[in-house]
């Protein structure tokens, strides 16, 4: 009974469903700009890494990244956990951020750039002509 029902309608009832002979690859414009954007932070931030005297490589393992980073700045390495709670590890890489941009000299404005427009701050950063100044963290 249901499926005549189900006959009767004009539209599919299960959109999830797809027709499998039509291909839904994605673009491959798409695929390009996203190797573009993953190889010009992996190459920003492995500069910014030897740039604190840390090894390149690091920027490449996922968590240890993290720590690596937190070192840089003068962060705890405990830092790490807060960054696995959901929510908390916003506020975490902000202020990670934040004192980043300092560690390099940079204000807060640079750093906020550094949170919220990474694309474009991180280069900026590995490229630029910005010297390591040493961990800022916990300097008043």
């Amino acid at each position: 009974m249901t499926s005549f029902l189900l006959t009767l309608l004009p539209v599919k009832p299960f959109l999830a469903q797809t027709d499998q002979s039509v291909s839904s690859s994605g673009s491959p414009v798409g695929v390009i700009f996203g190797l573009l954007f993953a190889v010009l932070m992996i190459v920003a931030l492995w500069k910014v890494f030897t740039k604190a005297g840390q090894p390149g490589w690091a920027c490449l393992i996922p968590i240890y990244n993290i720590y690596v980073l937190c070192k840089i700045v003068g962060r705890p390495g405990w830092w790490v956990i807060l960054m696995l709670i959901p929510f908390v590890n916003f506020i975490i890489a902000i202020i990670l951020c934040i004192d980043l941009a300092k560690s390099f000299g940079n204000g807060v404005g640079f750093g906020l750039g550094l949170a919220f427009l990474g694309i474009i701050f991180f280069p900026i950063l590995g490229f630029g002509s910005s010297q390591y100044v040493g961990p800022v963290a916990g300097k008043i």
